[in-house]
């Protein structure tokens, strides 16, 4: 199992526990990137091993094969000097380490594909925690929408029971029957008290008073000659006839007075 194979399945296994307890979904989608986070940390320090790992394995092919090359050197020396015997174990020692650094080489071209893919992989695994990041809040936004929509669906479950228009009739009820009790009290003080009667007269005087002005008013049109018989602004046979009744105590009046003047 590769390196990052045995990240995802360790990532997995942590996010199932915490979705199979999660109590607090924001909470759970805090503690699932602060795992990745850490898991990338892990996955960084690997790869960067592996990458000096790489380097390694290059720095010994490259010393191998200067060795190899330093041996050639004594080789050619040898040979000039009239040494083949020399030159021989040179050439035997230069071979020694070509296939060596040769070796060394192969292996580090194979070590340095499987580390391209490593860095390939981390950077991958960055992204995707970049990008769970930015889903982070959205999906905490849509949790709270979820939170705020059940609290209302709640709430009007619970206004359509029965016994919540119950409750309503009879506090409506109660307010109705303290109403009608005021009024019985205000009426029954009234009654006993007197307030009443003198509302009554108090109204009786009212009465009168307005049906005095209406006859002064007629028996001054009337001496204005603005009212006529038959008139189109005729009014009823009772103001009528208390217009002429104050006409005629009017005429009285006058007729005294001129005997009174008379005699003088």
């Amino acid at each position: 199992m590769g390196l990052f194979d045995r990240l995802s399945t360790l990532l997995k296994s942590n996010i199932n526990d915490l979705i199979s307890s999660a109590e607090n979904p924001e909470k759970m989608l805090n503690q699932i990137i602060v795992d990745m986070r850490s898991q990338l940390v892990k996955a960084k320090q690997q790869v960067a091993t592996a990458i000096a790992d790489e380097k390694r394995l290059r720095d010994q092919a490259d010393a191998e094969l200067r060795q190899a090359e330093d041996w050639e050197k004594r080789a050619v020396l040898a040979v000039r000097e009239g040494r083949d015997d020399l030159a021989k174990q040179a050439l035997v020692r230069q071979n020694e380490y070509l296939q060596h650094g040769q070796d060394l080489q192969t292996t580090w071209e194979s070590h340095r594909l499987e580390t391209e893919k490593l860095k390939n992989s981390l950077r991958d695994l960055n992204d995707k925690i970049e990008e769970a990041k930015r889903k982070k809040n959205l999906l905490i936004a849509r949790q709270r929408r979820a939170q705020a929509q059940k609290r209302i669906a709640e709430t009007m479950s619970a206004l359509s029971e029965k016994s919540a228009f119950e409750a309503f009739a009879r506090m409506e009820e109660r307010i109705e029957q303290s109403e009608r009790q005021i009024k019985a009290t205000v009426e029954i003080d009234e009654e006993f008290t007197g307030d009443r009667l003198a509302k009554d007269f108090k109204q009786l005087e009212r009465s009168a008073t307005s049906g005095n002005a209406d006859s002064q008013l007629l028996a001054l049109k009337q001496r204005m000659g603005l009212l006529g018989t038959g008139s189109a602004n005729a009014v009823p046979s009772r103001q009528l006839n208390a217009g002429a009744d104050a006409v005629d105590a009017e005429v009285i009046h006058t007729t005294d007075a001129d005997d009174d003047g008379t005699k003088r």
